[in-house]
């Protein structure tokens, strides 16, 4: 009876040391937002003028939908963006979980070459920073290149924010490029 009771006990020892050495589970990291539709909203002189890049099937599939960017020399526009999923229905509009979370989200625009349209945000976060959902464009003389759009989600790392400005910080949520055509 006392070795029945012995290895009663040696196993209730063991299960409660595997139970209690439970590996922790790791936390959940934040993932990056599902963009299927970028659109850029250039205005000038009261005119609208969308262009956008639309992906509903996301990377790898079909090859993804780009307008071209036309726009009219030696002008400066006011340009807003709108960033969807259009995967779900209803459309998720990420644009405004972008404009809550600013502080985490930096815009970069690239002109290639870089003399064919100037893209400035005019928009800042909490702590200065720009953010790009709202700019400026100024274009130059006539010509074509690229108008590359670059989405950086730089969250906060240990609770302490990283956004600083710098392009270089964080994970890519959106890179695309729109062929530009100034005349």
């Amino acid at each position: 009876m006392k070795s029945t009771k012995k290895i009663f006990l040696m196993s209730l020892l063991a299960t409660s040391l595997v139970v209690g050495c439970k590996k922790d589970e790791p936390s959940p990291t934040e993932d990056n937002e599902l963009i299927t539709t970028v659109r850029l909203k250039f205005t000038e002189s009261g005119i609208t003028t969308s262009f956008a890049f639309k992906d509903l099937d996301g990377a790898g599939g079909n090859p993804p939908v780009i307008d071209k960017i036309s726009l009219k020399p030696n002008k400066i526009y006011t340009v807003s963006l709108e960033i969807l999923d259009e995967s779900k229905t209803p459309i998720v509009n990420t644009t405004n979980d972008i404009q809550s979370k600013k502080d985490e989200h930096l815009f970069e625009f690239v002109s290639t070459p870089a003399t064919l349209i100037m893209v400035t945000p005019t928009d800042k976060d909490s702590r200065g920073f720009n953010v790009g959902l709202a700019a400026s464009a100024m274009t130059m003389s006539a010509g074509t290149g690229k108008l590359q759009v670059v989405l950086h989600h730089q969250p906060p790392v240990g609770g302490k924010p990283i956004k600083n400005g710098s392009f270089t910080l964080g994970s890519t949520d959106v890179d695309v490029s729109f062929e530009v055509e100034i005349k």
